[in-house]
């Protein structure tokens, strides 16, 4: 497994396996979320195996599959609803952690500066500076509804 810290509620990882479970729980995770369409994935790493393994370690299971084409902004206000609202730290996984980044740094864009977010993600390994005029965009949309 390779964890990457993005803040310190919420980290990402590439996919995961059944098997590390026990090793999520004893990071201090709550709560795991799959971005992960099951199409990309053989039947060991579909939601449904790594959700049974999950809950089994007495974890909560979100299953929020997301492609370019779906990160819409409903998906990306449902991913930061599911952080706010788990009851500790989240670790979120996709096929290598950018989309599960991608879709952190969008839901943080009006609430922490550009610059922070780009930082966070670049902390980790994810360069999203391709993502600057979007973010700055949602944040500008995001002021403008205030």
């Amino acid at each position: 497994m390779d964890i990457r810290k993005i803040s310190s509620r919420y980290s990402v990882s590439p996919q995961i396996e059944a098997g590390d479970a026990a090793a999520i729980k004893a990071a201090g995770f709550t709560t795991v979320i799959c971005n992960r369409p099951d199409a990309e994935v053989p039947p060991a790493q579909q939601a449904d195996a790594i959700r049974s393994a999950v809950e089994a370690a007495g974890l909560h299971f979100e299953l929020l599959p997301i492609t370019h084409q779906t990160m819409t902004p409903d998906r990306i206000l449902q991913q930061s609803g599911i952080i706010a609202e788990s009851d500790g730290p989240v670790l979120a996984y996709c096929a290598s952690g950018t989309r599960s980044t991608v879709i952190w740094a969008l839901g943080r864009a009006g609430e922490m500066p550009t610059d922070d977010i780009l930082h966070q993600a670049k902390s980790a390994g994810y360069d999203l500076s391709g993502l600057r005029p979007t973010i700055e965009a949602i944040a500008k949309a995001t002021a403008t509804e205030k």
